[in-house]
């Protein structure tokens, strides 16, 4: 095995709608910025194949890393969501080590949380060497640092059947020019969710004519 091999893995898990918007999928409040009214989209697309591929992921995940408000929205749900339906995931997220990146100067009062910020990708990428499987949830600010560094090596995007027109997207105007790589074969739910999952590529996009 070697050296690379022998680093743990970073897994981006973002929910987007088919046009790239991946703000407030949870519900209403969950990120309300700039007038954004669709708060909740991913609500009427519940799914139970999704449902178990997501806690599937979460039961692998012995690190998870998340942007500020992300991790403001989890610190303030899951502490008090560890029984009932519920209760699985938020002992796994309350149990597992958590990173929040921020500029600002903090203390994180949930457990098992450290505050990272200093430089993110060098951070983020340095994990590697401390977990085996390292998951970044939401936090489109830092998934866009992370993808930008291609400080990742999965980016596995839940593309739900629904076209909302505004909103923060994973690949705004402006985004790292990139190539990417499928990992798998693409899926789709009975519901029409397709999940896609892409690695880094070490390659500009390049241009030519089509034909010649």
């Amino acid at each position: 095995m070697s050296e690379q091999d022998a680093r743990g893995r970073i897994v981006i898990d973002l929910f987007s709608t088919l046009d790239g918007v991946v703000q407030a999928p949870g519900g209403p409040e969950e990120d309300p910025s700039n007038g954004f009214r669709f708060g909740g989209w991913q609500a009427p697309f519940e799914d139970e194949e999704i449902g178990a591929d997501i806690v599937a992921g979460l039961q692998s995940m012995d690190a998870l890393v998340l942007g500020r408000r992300t991790y403001d929205i989890f610190a303030a749900y899951w502490p008090n969501h560890t029984d009932g339906p519920e209760g699985m995931i938020g002992r796994i997220i309350n149990a597992v080590p958590k990173y929040v990146a921020s500029r600002s100067e903090w203390e994180p009062e949930w457990e098992n949380t450290t505050r990272i910020g200093a430089d993110v990708p060098a951070e983020v990428d340095a994990l590697r060497d401390r977990h085996r499987s390292i998951h970044v949830i939401g936090s489109v600010d830092l998934v866009q640092t992370l993808l930008a560094s291609q400080v990742y090596d999965e980016l596995k995007l839940w593309t739900y059947p629904v076209v909302l027109g505004q909103g923060k997207r994973v690949f705004p105007e402006g985004a790292t020019p990139a190539n990417v790589r499928l990992l798998a074969p693409a899926t789709t739910s009975s519901l029409g969710v397709l999940t896609l999952r892409y690695g880094p590529v070490d390659l500009a996009p390049q241009t030519g004519t089509v034909g010649e």
